[in-house]
């Protein structure tokens, strides 16, 4: 049995469609308000506990007679400081305590490029800090660090394509856009982590991935004009000045579609070795503009804009 905490996000309804595609007993963690949706497509469906990783009663029985928990709940693009404490730290440490209780075999989760916990950067420092907590429990792991994930529906590329498509006149870009990234795809990500639960080698590592090609952020901006035939003038803006707007806008609006941590992975070149994915797990991930190309001129993006950016700004979980 394979727990999964975050099912329905992004990168959790991915994994849980993948582990059920391949016969595997899966539990979901889900707060009562997202069963309303389930987003999976599948003769059989996930065994679903209803409750949250800050609920420990309820989280034993979720980790009760689980072999690994695949631990996604994240506020990664959403969350201020509290929501981040809340989700990534209180919720791992419960996680943790009840994991040792019921004897779990292993926790995989997710951090990004450049997380430690003397960062500078909140998003960064809380990842670090979450990476030492798993290292520090007793427990197997496996922390996978990747670049900026894309795919249709995400939350960094379709997201510049909406901004586009919002403002028809220019685009303001944090910096000079020199920042290096390393895109990964998300059906390669979700890969990685598939083959991660049969991989010895994996076990007690902290691995860095990331795509097959490193991109600057003006490069990647341009290359998402190009594709969606969007083209806009940029103008570089200071990175504290986008802060501020960005600070301003989240006050205005119930969410916005450029948010505190999005700068925070823009503060510096986030990269891994561009080999990492094919020595882990024997795995060729694809190109990023070829791959905006299946799908990413097929999108509307003004309606999204417009229902996400007035969307109920989402809970800590």
């Amino acid at each position: 049995m394979i727990l999964v905490t975050g099912a329905t996000g992004y990168i959790g309804r991915h994994v849980v469609q993948r582990l059920l595609d391949e016969g595997w007993p899966v539990r979901c963690l889900l707060p009562e308000r997202r069963l309303k949706r389930l987003p999976w497509q599948s003769e059989s469906l996930p065994e679903i506990i209803t409750g949250n990783v800050l609920n420990e009663e309820i989280l034993f029985q979720a980790v009760t007679g689980v072999h690994a928990v695949i631990h996604l709940e994240s506020a990664q693009w959403w969350g201020r400081m509290r929501d981040l404490e809340r989700v990534e730290l209180v919720g791992t440490r419960n996680l943790v305590a009840v994991a040792r209780a019921a004897r779990v075999g292993r926790i995989i989760t997710l951090s990004h490029l450049g997380a430690t916990p003397s960062s500078a950067f909140t998003l960064l420092k809380i990842k670090g800090m979450l990476e030492d907590l798993l290292r520090s429990s007793g427990l197997a792991y496996t922390i996978l660090r990747p670049g900026v994930v894309f795919g249709p529906g995400d939350a960094f590329v379709t997201h510049i394509a909406m901004m586009l498509r919002l403002n028809p006149l220019f685009f303001l870009m944090p910096g000079q856009g020199e920042v290096v990234l390393n895109p990964l795809y998300i059906d390669d990500l979700v890969e990685a982590i598939y083959r991660s639960l049969s991989q010895i080698e994996t076990v007690d590592a902290t691995l860095e991935i990331g795509g097959p090609e490193y991109l600057t952020l003006e490069d990647l901006i341009r290359t998402v004009m190009r594709v969606t035939g969007q083209y806009r003038p940029i103008f570089s803006v200071p990175p504290y000045v986008m802060r501020w707007a960005t600070a301003f806008y989240s006050r205005v609006l119930p969410r916005s579609l450029m948010t505190q941590q999005w700068l925070d992975i823009l503060a510096a070149s986030r990269t891994a070795h561009l080999g990492n994915m094919y020595t882990y797990f024997g795995l060729h991930p694809r190109r990023f503009e070829d791959t905006l190309l299946t799908y990413l001129p097929q999108q509307p993006f003004l309606l999204p804009a417009l229902r996400y950016s007035l969307r109920r700004r989402p809970r800590g979980i």
